[in-house]
């Protein structure tokens, strides 16, 4: 076979897959898409994703079923989307609890986050803020780091169990500040609140939106939110930067897919997941939570993914923390 008779083939091969390929997106989607949520309903995965597929749902006109499945701090579900049909017919929220957290917290872990699956598109984040009860003898960050530093361990930090992210966020303060303090480990954030409400743990660090509301009501102090820059609109409360230069801690969510999906049924759910974020009530919705919207490539959301693992892995070896 002559060398132009072979570019000829090769080029009517290309031809037929870009076609192919072309045909596969603009029939998309035939059929429902499923969406694992790798935890139980009423999480901000959960509710997020319900908000978002319904206005999804109304421009696909094909439904978008949530699939609840809580196990391992978010494993199972995302080892289901691990083992699905890269077709784009799957997809699930990933967060960076079970995407950067856990595969650091758990010496096994099904699956890889940098080779397993396709970031589609970040849809929000929000932010921690640490409070303490109002009994404490401080009053500022500055405060609690004095106070810290002056009595070892006296400060008791309640957080959500050895390794969650609540205590990798504690332990990026400590380092970066330099106190120590006794770590109280819960089971569930509203176990924390409870006790920090009734003043028996000292501080703690949480969702901005679940806390403010306790804030406002003169039931805890809050005395810094883990921002680069003060909430819009909270300018009253400072930031721990201003007393921690660079300290910054919150979370996201986003939608990933198996790693093999097709990339024009990324770039299309990745469209329509940033259509819906930008819609009126939506983002009222997201303002009521708390959060921040994303509405970036898919790439912006594999560099969001990158960034934190390297921040929390290299945490994880500063402070010597061993999975279990």
């Amino acid at each position: 076979m002559t060398r132009v008779a072979v570019s000829i083939l090769l080029l009517a091969a290309s031809v037929c897959s870009f076609t192919g390929s072309r045909a596969y997106s603009q029939s998309y989607p035939a059929k429902p898409i499923r969406v694992i949520i790798p935890a139980a309903p009423g999480d901000s995965c959960d509710v997020l994703a319900r908000l978002v597929g319904q206005k999804m749902s109304e421009r696909l006109g094909q439904p978008l079923t949530i699939d609840n499945r809580p196990g391992a701090g978010g494993q199972l579900g995302l080892v289901l989307l691990r083992q699905a049909a890269p077709d784009g017919y799957t997809i699930a929220c990933g967060q960076g609890g079970n995407m950067v957290i856990v595969p650091l917290s758990y010496q096994k872990v099904d699956y890889d986050t940098a080779k397993d699956f396709a970031p589609v598109a970040l849809m929000a984040s929000n932010f921690l803020a640490l409070v303490v009860h109002p009994t404490v003898p401080f009053r500022s960050m500055k405060d609690l780091i004095d106070y810290a530093k002056a009595n070892p361990r006296r400060l008791s930090f309640g957080t959500t169990g050895e390794g969650a992210f609540l205590h990798f966020a504690i332990e990026l303060l400590r380092k970066d500040a330099g106190f120590t303090y006794t770590h109280v480990p819960y089971k569930a954030v509203s176990n924390i609140v409870t006790d920090i409400l009734g003043g028996r743990i000292d501080a703690t660090l949480g969702s901005f939106i679940s806390l403010q509301p306790h804030v406002a009501a003169g039931k805890l102090r809050m005395l810094g939110v883990a921002r680069a820059t003060r909430a819009p609109a909270y300018p009253e409360f400072p930031t721990i930067a201003e007393t921690v230069p660079g300290y910054t801690s919150g979370g996201w969510f986003g939608f990933i897919a198996p790693a093999a999906a097709p990339k024009e049924i990324v770039a299309l759910l990745n469209r329509e997941v940033n259509r819906a974020m930008m819609l009126p009530d939506v983002r009222e919705k997201m303002t009521t939570f708390g959060l921040e919207i994303h509405t970036e490539t898919p790439e912006f959301f594999t560099d969001t993914i990158r960034s934190d693992v390297v921040k929390w892995g290299k945490l994880a070896r500063d402070i010597g923390f061993k999975p279990r």
